[in-house]
């Protein structure tokens, strides 16, 4: 099975890294810069689990063909758009698209560019970073990704689930094949949205914020907007999955963060609408009090006005 993974950055070239070690049949989509540092030192990756480096196989957008059986998505959110652009001379008629995006917004759009039969659901959880230099750094040992079918992906799909599953059963990465990829969706967009919006609300880790007078009872009534908004859409988060939320959540002394912390505090782009202003949306439009949202969201937009008015618009940012 040929797998085209768009980007080779902390996301892409982690988990992509991992499948070409498996033996997979990866190529990446890369930009020049990022193809003129594969060509020199391989793929380059510094994790905790152990250090590892590669000769793979890239491409550049004029090089595309379409003859891949499944593509990965690993951009962010308010690169989608050119994502869309880079990928669809690699699309034949067989092709599925697996996105790896935070939130669920991107998931009507990719539908409404592709169709339905052609979508899948997918997730991810990596702390990582891509250096100037092209080093990947897997940067603690949390390296999850979980995928499946949605309601409307046609069922020819699962033998390619099955299949990515089985090289990534190879390796150490911590792989699921979700029965129910929607609710494993809403179950991180709870989690993400209550991470960012409070970490970027505060300017802070998970403890420092815990250490303040209304910390815990803010975390809380963000928890329960989020939380309540996925009951409302037929997606309740499960017992199992609240109690890791507010483990990591309520942690006294965590130095927890949402990456969307560590990217505005180095002045890039934020995934402002797609995480938190989305969630703030379904929570107005089921009738769910927002609390904090409303507050954190009006800070992420301030400051992106703020970048707007100080900086030029930049390229799109997959690797």
């Amino acid at each position: 099975m040929k797998i085209l993974v768009l980007g080779a950055g902390a996301t892409g070239g982690y988990f992509a890294g991992r499948l070409v070690q498996a033996g997979a049949d990866v190529t990446f989509l890369v930009r020049e810069r990022r193809a003129s540092q594969l060509a020199a030192h391989g793929l380059v990756v510094k994790s905790p689990l152990g250090d590892f480096q590669l000769p793979v196989i890239f491409v550049q957008q004029h090089e595309l063909r379409s003859d891949y059986a499944l593509v990965l998505l690993t951009c962010k959110a308010y690169d989608l758009d050119a994502a869309i652009a880079a990928i669809r001379p690699a699309l034949a008629p067989h092709t599925h698209v697996l996105p790896l995006l935070n939130g669920l917004a991107h998931i009507d759009r990719l539908i409404a560019e592709f169709g339905a039969a052609r979508v899948l659901g997918g997730s991810c959880g990596i702390p990582g970073t891509l250096t100037p230099d092209g080093v990947v750094h897997q940067l603690a040992a949390l390296h999850r990704i979980v995928y499946g079918l949605l309601p409307g992906s046609s069922a020819d799909a699962r033998v390619k689930l099955e299949t990515l599953h089985a090289h990534f059963q190879r390796t150490p990465v911590d792989a699921v094949l979700a029965g129910d990829i929607t609710l494993e969706l809403w179950e991180k967009f709870v989690l993400l949205t209550t991470m960012a919006a409070m970490t970027t609300l505060m300017r802070g880790p998970v403890g420092d914020v815990l250490e303040t007078i209304e910390g815990e009872a803010i975390m809380e009534e963000t928890l329960n907007a989020c939380a309540s908004t996925a009951l409302h859409a037929g997606y309740p988060v499960r017992a199992a999955s609240m109690a890791v939320f507010r483990k990591m959540l309520f942690a006294r002394g965590s130095a927890a963060t949402a990456s969307m912390l560590r990217d505005l505090e180095a002045g890039h782009r934020v995934e402002a609408e797609h995480v938190v202003g989305d969630m703030l949306a379904r929570a107005r439009a089921c009738g769910v009090g927002p609390g904090p949202l409303r507050v954190a969201y009006a800070h992420l937009q301030t400051y992106e006005a703020r970048q707007r008015r100080l900086q030029p618009a930049s390229q799109a940012a997959w690797a």
